[in-house]
């Protein structure tokens, strides 16, 4: 079972979980960050080092959450992979406690940091 990042990721895009990640399975998008199903190694890591609570196991998801499952594997295929950390967006603070933002999500890719 894979872990998915969900909704209050985005606009926030802290990247606490990816350093504590002993794979590569994170992509990130120009405001969200999502994880690869097949590389993702289910050892919930990442999970803890959320500050937005915005990460679940594949089976726990909330159900107002659930496209997020499907987000996650389709975006983790065209968006680059990243292994480090980056300073959070500077509308993560505000955001933070912003939800609904669904309508705030951006299918363009980050940059990445992997070879």
């Amino acid at each position: 079972m894979a872990y998915v990042v969900t909704e209050p990721c985005i606009k926030c895009k802290y990247t606490d979980c990816v350093k504590s990640c002993p794979v590569i399975c994170f992509h990130e998008g120009a405001n969200f960050l999502v994880i690869d199903p097949d590389d993702c190694i289910d050892c919930g890591a990442c999970v803890d080092h959320c500050p937005v609570n915005a990460i679940y196991p594949q089976d726990t998801v909330p159900a107002k959450w659930h496209s997020y499952i499907l987000l996650n594997r389709k975006y983790s295929r065209i968006w680059p992979a990243l292994t480090g950390t980056r300073e959070p967006l500077p509308s993560a603070e505000e955001f933070s406690k912003i939800l609904p933002k669904a309508d705030h999500f951006d299918e363009n890719p980050g940059e990445g940091d992997a070879m």
